[in-house]
C-alpha cells in the first residue's frame, strides 16, 4: 500500500473554467495611474480596498445632500466590439451618470463602474477604463473603484457590458428644478450634443444594415470619417459649463435628454401646470440625424422621441437671464441657442 496523498480527482484549476486570476491583477496595475488621475478634493483614489471614503468638507460642501445616479452605454457597445473601438465609450459611461446629476443642481464628486466579461482582454479593458478616466476628468470627479467580472458562459468571447455608478451632492435648498419659480415667461436654453450620444442605437444599427453599410465605410454624413469613427463620437459632458450657472441661481430646471428623446425628457425638469413648446426651426438638424431620418423612413415624432437631435442638455431660464446664460456657456465652449419657452400646459 503505498503512503502517498491520494491524486485530486480531475486537478481543474479556475483558469480551466474560463477565469483568468492573473489577467484580472494585470488589469488592475494597469489601471491604478488612470485612477490617480482623477484625484479631486474629497478623495484620494487608491484601488484595492473594500471600500472608498469621500469627505464632504473637504470637497467644500456645507449642508449638501446627496444625489446617486447609475446607467449604461446601451446597444453603441455592439459598435465599439464589433470595430475594436473601445476608447470613447468610457466616456459616454461618465457621461450618461454625470449629466442625470448635473440635471437635479448635484456636482458630481466619485464614480464607480461594473465591467462585465466573457473573457477578459486587457488591452481592451484598459482602454475602456481609460476613458472612464477621461470622463471623470472632464465631470472633475474622482474615480474610486470598480468591479471587473469575467463570466464565462454569460458573455461570448469579447463581448462586454458596461454599467456606472455616480454620487454628487448639492447643498440643500438648491437641488433642481425649482418648480416654484418656474413660469410661462421662462425660455428654454439647448446646448448642443456632440451627435446621437448614448442613445437610439438599437435603431441606428438597423438603418446601418438596411442602407447596405458597414462601419468601415465613409459615413454619409461625413465624409471624412468611417461610420464607426462618426457614430462612436463620445457623449458630451455638460458639468463644467452649466454647474457654474447652477451655483449663480441662474436656472430653474434641466434636463439630460437621453432615452424618450425631446418628448420625453423636458417635462422631468418643468413644473406641473407647465409644459415645453419648442421651436424646432430654432437651431440646425445636425447631418447624422438628416441622414438617419432619410435612410430610415423615420418621421419626425421619432426622430425627436429617439434620439436628442443636436440637443443634449436644457436649461429652463427666466427670459432675463437667457442673454448671460447664452454667453457664458458659448464662452465655456458650447453651442447654445434659446430653444423653446414654457407655455400652460
Amino acid at each position: 500500500m503505498s503512503d502517498s496523498p491520494p491524486s485530486p480527482r480531475n486537478g481543474l484549476t479556475y483558469a480551466d473554467a474560463g477565469v483568468d486570476i492573473d489577467a484580472g491583477e494585470r488589469l488592475v496595475d494597469a489601471i491604478k495611474p488612470l485612477a490617480r488621475s482623477t484625484s479631486r478634493p474629497g478623495s484620494e483614489p487608491s484601488l484595492g480596498g473594500f471600500g472608498a471614503l469621500f469627505d464632504l468638507k473637504a470637497a467644500g460642501f456645507t449642508d449638501p445632500l446627496i444625489v446617486a445616479t447609475t446607467d449604461g452605454v446601451g446597444t453603441k457597445l455592439k459598435i465599439a466590439i464589433e470595430t475594436g473601438r473601445h476608447d470613447g465609450v468610457g466616456i459616454d459611461l461618465v457621461a450618461m451618470c454625470v449629466n442625470d446629476l448635473l440635471a437635479q443642481g448635484a456636482e458630481p464628486l466619485l464614480f464607480l463602474d461594473y465591467y462585465a466579461t466573457g473573457k477578459l482582454e486587457v488591452d481592451a479593458a484598459r482602454r475602456v477604463v481609460a476613458g472612464i478616466a477621461e470622463g471623470c476628468r472632464q465631470a472633475g470627479c474622482a474615480l474610486v473603484g470598480g468591479e471587473t467580472a469575467e463570466m464565462p458562459g454569460m458573455y461570448a468571447g469579447g463581448d462586454y457590458d458596461l454599467a456606472g455608478f455616480s454620487l454628487g451632492a448639492v447643498e440643500r435648498g438648491q437641488t433642481l428644478p425649482r418648480l416654484d419659480l418656474q413660469n410661462t415667461a421662462d425660455l428654454i436654453v439647448g446646448i448642443g450634443s456632440s451627435g446621437p450620444h448614448s442613445n437610439g442605437y438599437s435603431l441606428i444599427r438597423r438603418v446601418v444594415e438596411a442602407a447596405g453599410l458597414t462601419w468601415g465605410d465613409d459615413a454619409p454624413f461625413d465624409r471624412n470619417r468611417t461610420l464607426a469613427q462618426a457614430l462612436m463620437e463620445p457623449t458630451r459632458i455638460y458639468v463644467k459649463s452649466v454647474l457654474p450657472l447652477m451655483k449663480a441661481g441662474l436656472v430653474k430646471g434641466a434636463a439630460h435628454i437621453t432615452g424618450g428623446g425631446l418628448i420625453e425628457n423636458p417635462q422631468r425638469g418643468i413644473a406641473e401646470g407647465l409644459k415645453p413648446v419648442f421651436d424646432w426651426e430654432a437651431w440646425p438638424l445636425p447631418p447624422v440625424f438628416a441622414w438617419l431620418a432619410e435612410a430610415g423612413g423615420v418621421d419626425a415624432h421619432e426622430m425627436r422621441r429617439t434620439f436628442n437631435c443636436g440637443v443634449g442638455f436644457i436649461l429652463i431660464v427666466a427670459a432675463e437671464n437667457a442673454e448671460q446664460v447664452l454667453a457664458s456657456l458659448l464662452e465655456a465652449g458650447e453651442t447654445a441657442f434659446v430653444c423653446g419657452r414654457l407655455d400652460p400646459a
